[in-house]
């Protein structure tokens, strides 16, 4: 299979993107573009978002003029005979303050690191890009569109580090970002956790109702934490989910691997975007019929399936870079409807890098 990904034309993943911004709405659209034909299509159909066509590679979104707005505000100047608002570029640091209000960083696990990597809080940012993870490929690819912000979901230093020297991977992706003038930011487990986050995505992807988390956030609200679990709307195969949920995914080489009866019957599943198989104490104790989640091992796989005489929870083992990708357009979109809130404008692009490390697979009679 190609490496090349065939990202989905999906609206998943907007409801989490509304819900997240639900209180920074504002009473305007919310400005942003995105590279490319295939990107656009991820995002709400463009007559729901109001967006318009410049003609260019990219679709925008200009805010509205809000008839009950203060002319007197401080969030924006006044409007343009077109009645578009006139929005301040943001620096650095106003992109992190809406940053953390999406994302906070006490959501983050205590073996994480989030935040700002590289960048000066008092740069002007008007072009953000995100990704799943800051490779020098994605790094080329923000720097050629023009971003001087890529927010990527990965962390790029996990551990302390002696020298960034240009000799090794990451001090070379630490040295293009600083002589290309991007900033660099984490939004990890914080962004995992939150309301609208890469739970939230995934569990309206799958088409959840009466959501819940999986592991409840040690410091945050009721809604937040890792994973989530909840119901589908009716009883559903398991080979029928497992089908629906590969096509909300970019293409990528591993697929999707299955571990249960394809004709059984599932209701209520539990997801968690990315490594998920230290969740299975929480899994069984949810009494999940079906667990989603990425990079699952052998042993703790088989464990659980010989946990309980029928086999459940059956498992969907998904992509780890495609789990998390789902959560990208609409992280841009709340991102967006925050400044927006606050008075400043930005595009806003997703990579469409496949970062995914497989680039073909091997199968029976394949």
């Amino acid at each position: 299979m190609s490496k090349e990904p065939d990202f989905p034309e999906s609206d998943a993943g907007t409801e989490a993107a509304a819900q997240a911004a639900d209180s920074h709405a504002a009473s305007g659209n919310t400005p942003f573009a995105v590279v490319g034909g295939d990107a656009a299509a991820v995002f709400a159909e463009a007559d729901e978002l109001g967006l318009e066509d410049d003609g260019t590679d990219s679709v925008a979104a200009q805010a509205d003029v809000d008839e009950d707005a203060d002319p007197g505000a401080d969030a924006a100047e006044p409007a343009d005979g077109d009645g578009h608002l006139h929005l301040d570029t943001p620096v650095l640091s106003d992109v992190l303050v809406a940053v953390e209000e999406l994302w906070p960083e006490s959501l983050a696990e205590e073996w994480d690191r989030v935040g700002l990597v590289v960048g000066h809080p008092d740069a002007e940012v008007d072009r953000i890009m995100f990704a799943v993870d800051p490779t020098i490929e994605v790094i080329d690819e923000a720097l050629d569109w023009g971003a001087q912000l890529l927010i990527t979901h990965h962390p790029l230093l996990m551990k302390g580090v002696n020298s960034v020297a240009a000799t090794t991977g990451k001090g070379r992706a630490i040295h293009r970002l600083i002589e290309g003038g991007c900033a660099l930011l984490t939004v990890h487990t914080n962004g995992d956790s939150a309301v609208g986050g890469v739970s939230d995505v995934l569990a309206d992807a799958v088409g959840l109702t009466d959501v819940l988390p999986l592991m409840p956030a040690a410091h945050g609200l009721v809604e937040e934490g890792i994973g989530r679990v909840g119901m589908l709307p009716g009883a559903e195969k398991l080979g029928d989910l497992a089908a629906r949920i590969f096509l909300q995914l970019p293409a990528v080489a591993g697929g999707v691997r299955v571990a249960g009866d394809k004709d059984a019957l599932v209701r209520k599943v539990a997801v968690c975007g990315g490594s998920g198989d230290s969740l299975f104490e929480a899994v069984r104790s949810s009494d999940a019929d079906v667990f989603v989640t990425a990079d699952l091992r052998h042993h703790p796989a088989s464990e659980a399936r010989e946990a309980r005489a029928d086999g459940r929870p059956y498992l969907i083992d998904l992509s780890h870079f495609a789990s998390e990708w789902l959560w990208l357009p609409a992280a841009a979109q709340a991102l967006g409807n925050v400044l927006a809130d606050q008075g400043f404008e930005a595009e806003l692009a997703v990579s469409q890098a496949n970062t995914d490390p497989w680039d073909f697979i091997l199968t029976p009679g394949n």
